[in-house]
């Protein structure tokens, strides 16, 4: 008996489906969201950050 026999009569394809799906769905809802006019300043402002000469950003240090 071949392996493809027994992942047959299992009738698990329903399940690869389902995965294809729900990947598909997250990757739609990703790219919506990233590209949405509201958020079209917050790109452009992240877009100039390696352009930007002046400014040093260091990481915040808590104090304790």
């Amino acid at each position: 008996m071949k392996l493809s026999d027994i992942m047959s009569y299992a009738q698990l394809s329903v399940y690869t489906e389902v995965a294809l799906v729900l990947f598909l769905g997250v990757f739609i809802a990703i790219a919506i969201h990233t590209f949405l006019p509201s958020r079209r300043r917050e790109l452009d402002a992240a877009s100039r950050i390696p352009l930007e000469d002046d400014v040093v950003r260091t990481p915040r240090t808590v104090e304790r």
